[in-house]
């Protein structure tokens, strides 16, 4: 797969309803909320970033962070997902990547943090290999993750 090919595009009136089509697999589905609910949320906490993940012209998966600093004095992930059919070929990573490359642009970005359950073992896999690193910081039943700019 050819990842240099996956771009973000901001959610819009045209592309929303696609994007609350796109499905996880039935064991992930206990670790993130539906895609509708992020997008709502987005709509009345306007600092929240929608992105609709695309491969060429496909859309295969949504992304969504805060572009104000939060808890731990980073910049929070808050949702990240591709499609159950496009799982496995380093789409959520090359997006994960483009995402981070976003965040960097906003004032004081030194922090990223990524908040997922312990039990997600795909989030675990991606974000320890994009250099995310677990402090030991819990929220809820969350587990917080950081990654520092800087280094």
């Amino acid at each position: 797969m050819k990842t240099e090919k996956i771009r973000l595009k901001e959610l819009n009136l045209d592309n929303w309803y696609e994007c609350c089509q796109l499905e996880v697999s039935e064991n992930q589905k206990a670790f993130l909320e539906a895609n509708s609910v992020s997008i709502a949320q987005s709509k009345f906490e306007p600092t929240l970033k929608p992105y609709a993940i695309y491969l060429e012209d496909k859309m295969v998966g949504f992304l969504m962070y805060n572009t104000v600093l939060e808890e731990l004095d980073g910049y929070w992930v808050y949702r990240i997902m591709v499609d159950e059919k496009f799982q496995g070929k380093g789409i959520g990573k090359k997006a994960t990547e483009l995402m981070i490359a976003e965040i960097a642009k906003l004032p004081d970005a030194q922090k990223i943090i990524a908040g997922y359950h312990p039990d997600n073992v795909g989030a675990h896999h991606l974000y320890s290999s994009l250099g995310f690193i677990d402090n030991g910081d819990r929220f809820g039943k969350e587990m917080a993750v950081v990654k520092y700019m800087n280094r």
